[in-house]
């Protein structure tokens, strides 16, 4: 089971909001908070982008069934493993 989900990607972007918002911060952390923001949507851009090719690969198998395997190995293993598979 994933320890991490898009929900607690979420939880992290609006917690990141939450301190960017902090009236009290000095310039010196707040220039330091808005460069980890950076990294980190940089980092939640990457992860959203791997959700949504699962989500593709994903569809592309419940379209097309298993003849679509052998071009998604991540899903479908390797072509090798598919052939010796009973269809």
């Amino acid at each position: 089971m994933a320890k991490n989900k898009l929900s607690d990607l979420n939880d992290h972007l609006f917690a990141q909001i939450e301190r960017l918002s902090d009236e009290d911060m000095t310039p010196e952390k707040l220039a330091a908070e808005a460069q980890r923001a950076e990294a980190i949507v940089g980092l939640a851009d990457q992860v959203v982008r791997i959700a949504d090719t699962s989500l593709r690969a994903a569809t592309l198998f419940a379209k097309h069934g298993r003849e679509v395997l052998p071009m998604l190995p991540k899903i479908g293993g390797t072509p090798e493993k598919i052939e010796e598979q009973p269809k």
